[in-house]
This record gives C-alpha cells, sequence and structure tokens, in this order.
C-alpha cells in the first residue's frame, strides 16, 4: 500500500469543503482558490479544481460571474448561492463531529 496515495484521497476527500469555505468568505477568482489551496497543501493538481467548481456549480452550491479583464480574457469570479451556504454548515457540523471521533480514536494508547 503507498501512503502517498492514502493522503492524496484524504485531501480530497475534504477538498469540496475547503473550496466551499474559501468561496463562502466572498467573491473569488479561480487562480487565488488554486493559491490558497496550494499553500495550505490542499491540492495536488490544477486539474482537480475545475471539474469540482463544476460540480459546485451544477448543484447550484455557488455561481459565478464575467468580468471583464485588462490584462487578458474574461474572468470567473465564484460566490456561494444560500444553498451553499446550508450545505456548507452541514459539512462543518460533519467536520467537527470527524475531528472529535478521530481524536477520540488517536488519543488512546
Amino acid at each position: 500500500m503507498n501512503v502517498a496515495n492514502t493522503q492524496i484521497q484524504m485531501r480530497k476527500g475534504l477538498l469540496e469543503f475547503c473550496v466551499l469555505h474559501i468561496i463562502s468568505r466572498g467573491e473569488v477568482y479561480t487562480s487565488d482558490l488554486i493559491d490558497e489551496l496550494t499553500l495550505a497543501q490542499m491540492i495536488v493538481v490544477e486539474g482537480t479544481l475545475y471539474p469540482l467548481l463544476n460540480r459546485l456549480k451544477s448543484a447550484e452550491l455557488v455561481t459565478y460571474r464575467w468580468v471583464e479583464s485588462e490584462a487578458g480574457p474574461p474572468r470567473k469570479y465564484y460566490s456561494i448561492t444560500e444553498e451553499g451556504k446550508n450545505f456548507l454548515l452541514t459539512l462543518s457540523d460533519t467536520w467537527a463531529s470527524l475531528v472529535n471521533s478521530t481524536q477520540e480514536i488517536t488519543s488512546k494508547n
């Protein structure tokens, strides 16, 4: 078994939660999402993010708007919807429960 693969899968499992959390702070451009996720070591390849953003948009958890750019093509800026905020609250509760459960298990000798 390869530990690196397991670590990648653990990060992928949390990626949707982290992306929604970042977007919930305010409108965000894709490269800013990538920068924050990379800095936090939560994203391994950029190609992972675009399908996730499309799924979140299709599920009506996020929306986007196009903004003209002086430095090139128009840019997509993402924001969270009301449904997305409710979804994120549920994920936050789940995360807190998972952290508690994990700590309970891993704190025992």
